[in-house]
């Protein structure tokens, strides 16, 4: 492929054309990427849905082979720790089930964030474009597999016997906050990724590391009161899982977790503005 090239204009960078930092300040620019980003979010998801057919081109069964996939991970793992447990299967398949699917949503997101703006890197340096879509694209992207195997779920709470209750609407907006905090800390290494490209497989260790600790395979109840508990509460992740898995299993979410997912975004969006406004106009150059 072979990069355009055309005359930058006052204030754009001329490798990519993307506009440098202004007098307005760093922070007016974030938010006209993000708000450009937004209002053409039309672009993210037709890269989405693209990226997504394209993985699975010439494939009969498609993206459904991770709802398969996910299918046989959440019986084997259900029946193996649900025994080790010993809590009975109708209480645990469906956690597990909910658990694990949420986390695989989460997990994946923050993984492709990481490399939202490398692996975007042709189109960042040929044309122009919100570098937030980048990060949209990966979101949404992931957002379409989790409605795939999403569809495990109605099938679990039929083979144990439940169903579910009115709770099941909270999980909508518990899904909305899930997605604003996975966003920022998208964007975050989105950025910090492209300067190190070393953090990526940093992340990817760290990710497996807090899956173990936060209660995924696991259920909360089963710990010792006292410090195992406060752990948990002091684990983020917990939280960001729980306002969209405890509606599902027909449970209210605690108020604390839903404080916490609140306080979380909006402290993470203020570090994401500062930093992606900061260096925004550095990414071509890092790519």
């Amino acid at each position: 492929m072979y990069r355009t090239s055309h005359t930058a204009g006052p204030g754009q960078d001329k490798r990519s054309g993307h506009m440098l930092p202004t007098k307005t300040g760093f922070l007016a620019d974030a938010f006209a990427d993000i708000g450009a980003a937004l209002t053409k979010h039309h672009l993210a998801t037709t890269f989405s849905w693209q990226d997504v057919a394209q993985r699975y081109r010439r494939s009969r069964v498609g993206v459904f082979w991770l709802t398969i996939n996910m299918g046989v991970l959440i019986g084997a793992l259900g029946f193996l720790f649900g025994t080790l447990f010993r809590t009975p299967l109708e209480e645990f398949l469906p956690y597990i089930c909910v658990s694990l699917i949420f986390w695989g949503f989460i997990a994946t997101s923050i993984n492709e964030g990481c490399i939202a703006f490398v692996g975007a890197e042709g189109i960042i340096l040929q044309v122009r474009m919100p570098l937030f879509t980048h990060v949209l694209r990966t979101l949404y992207r992931n957002a379409i597999i989790l409605g795939h195997n999403i569809l495990i779920y109605p099938l679990v709470l039929l083979a144990v016997g439940r169903w579910p209750t009115w709770h099941v609407f909270l999980a909508l907006p518990g899904f909305v906050i899930l997605s604003l905090n996975l966003l920022w800390i998208m964007l975050i290494l989105a950025v910090l990724c492209a300067r190190y490209r070393d953090m990526t497989q940093v992340m990817q260790n760290l990710l497996q590391v807090i899956m173990y600790l936060t209660p995924v395979m696991w259920m909360p109840q089963t710990l010792p009161d006292g410090f195992s508990q406060r752990l948990v509460e002091l684990n983020p992740f917990y939280h960001l899982i729980s306002v969209v898995r405890d509606p599902l299993l027909g449970e209210l979410p605690s108020a604390i977790s839903w404080m916490a997912c609140v306080v979380f975004a909006v402290v993470g969006w203020m570090a994401a503005l500062a930093l992606f406004g900061s260096y925004r106009h550095r990414i071509p150059y890092w790519l």
